[in-house]
């Protein structure tokens, strides 16, 4: 299987997702530049890290939408290959239209960095499948922007389709939505949540509840791929 992480100007944690893919899967992994996007149809799964796009000017992501790579990335998405964005990766697929919601402050204003309880709420999907119905798991949160906004027809609509995937088990600090902490679009291809996956995937580092997600996609893929 074959990984690209999609790299803009200002995501820092581009190093982190090639690692998590290497400690995990140990599959084929490669960074791709936003300006060479067109290459995208060479992988099997595009990965898009945190950090801050574009410095996030005018909001986090907005910027970025407006790269020839988000219609690259639309069509990878709509071909039905498997596309997760985390941290500002989730603000980029929201603000390009590919996942649904908007993103506010946090409630204090501020950034902040955490660690935060899950809770896993669909595992019928190939980023979940590894995870058990209910499990609460733990992972790093870092953003300012980590407050998902939906209105409430499109939060009816998540819940009605079974595509709310991750809540906050706790006290929700950030004030997202329905305690939404990650979403998938229709076609159940491309996740977008706002913890850290990649940064729990060994013990040294903290635990390792993000590994099962980079193992689901593995052997999503691998059902699908037997000779």
């Amino acid at each position: 299987m074959k990984f690209a992480v999609l790299v803009f100007p200002g995501l820092t944690c581009d190093l982190d997702m090639y690692h998590a893919v290497e400690e995990t899967v140990k599959q084929e992994v490669e960074y791709v530049w936003h300006t060479e996007a067109d290459k995208l149809d060479q992988f099997d799964a595009v990965l898009l890290p945190t950090g801050t796009s574009y410095g996030n000017y005018l909001r986090p992501g907005a910027l970025a939408k407006s790269s020839p790579a988000c219609q690259e990335l639309q069509k990878f998405a709509d071909s039905g290959k498997l596309v997760l964005g985390v941290g500002n990766g989730f603000h980029i697929l929201v603000e390009a239209g590919i996942l649904p919601g908007g993103f506010l402050r946090n409630n204090s204003l501020k950034f902040r960095s955490a660690e935060e309880k899950l809770q896993v709420e669909n595992t019928d999907t190939a980023f979940t499948k590894d995870y058990a119905k209910g499990q609460t798991i733990t992972l790093p949160v870092a953003s300012e922007f980590g407050n998902y906004y939906a209105d409430e027809a499109t939060v009816e609509e998540l819940k009605n389709s079974n595509r709310i995937i991750f809540t906050y088990a706790d006290e929700n600090l950030d004030g997202s939505t329905a305690a939404i902490a990650g979403i998938t679009n229709e076609k159940g291809n491309v996740l977008g949540m706002m913890p850290l996956p990649e940064r729990a995937v060994e013990e040294l580092i903290g635990g390792t509840d993000g590994a099962p997600l980079f193992h689901s996609i593995l052997n999503n893929w691998s059902e699908k791929h037997v000779n």
